[in-house]
Formats: structure tokens, sequence, C-alpha cells
């Protein structure tokens, strides 16, 4: 198994937990997507998430394939300069990266898009090195 994700960048969006980036980044989008429309279950799923990291960590670790591509540096683009593309650009999606910065990441739609898909876009172009 490899380390795929790190802790202390999952505690480092665990303080911004109430948008649910902690959860996106361990590749939850789901509960993800309900922690930022409900401010982190009103901050009581935020606070117990604290315990629950080290957990979705491993389970983050056993999912996804460790490469050429950083999780943790796609992960830290994404969510404070994501608009700009910075993080499409890394992954070498240089076109795209451009759109995102001309157009504030598709309106902000493409990055929502990116938080749901970027561990498996990721994960996918790491597997390449297994062909």
């Amino acid at each position: 198994m490899d380390n795929t994700h790190s802790k202390l960048i999952g505690y480092l969006l665990w303080l911004f937990g109430f948008t649910g980036a902690h959860r996106f980044y361990y590749g939850k989008p789901i509960t993800g997507t309900i922690w930022f429309f409900t401010l982190g279950l009103c901050g009581i799923g935020w606070l117990i998430d604290l315990f629950l990291i080290p957990s979705m960590d491993r389970e983050a670790d056993s999912r996804f394939y460790a490469g050429k591509l950083d999780y943790s540096v796609s992960w830290l683009l994404l969510t404070f300069v994501g608009f700009l593309g910075i993080h499409r650009m890394y992954m070498g999606k240089w076109f795209t990266g451009v759109l995102y910065l001309l157009t504030m990441g598709f309106f902000l739609i493409g990055v929502l898009y990116d938080f749901w898909t970027l561990n498996s876009k990721i994960s996918r172009i790491n597997a390449r090195r297994f062909l």
C-alpha cells in the first residue's frame, strides 16, 4: 500500500472542513458535497472528522495509485487556486488549464467538477506506470 495522501494535508484541509475540502481530498465526494452545503453538518460532522481523518487517510491510500503526480500538490492547487487552472496544468492538461485561467475555472463549475473527480484522474494517470 503506497502512501498517496497525507494526514498533514488532510488536517490542513480540515481547517476548511465546513467546505468539505478534506472529504473531497480523501475521495468522499458525496459527503464532501453534503459538508459544503450544510457547513460540515452545522459544525458537528466537522468536529467528528477531526478523529476520522486517520482512517480516511488509510482508506484513500489503499484506493488510489501512487505515481508521478502527487495528490497533495494537486489538491492544494485545486483548493486554493483552482479557478486559475494550475492544478490542471500540473497534471499535463494544458488546454483546459488555460481555459480555466481565462474563465475562472469555467465560472467555478469546472472547479466543483474537479473536486468530484480529481482523485480518480490522478489515480488513472499514476496507474499508467504499471502498463
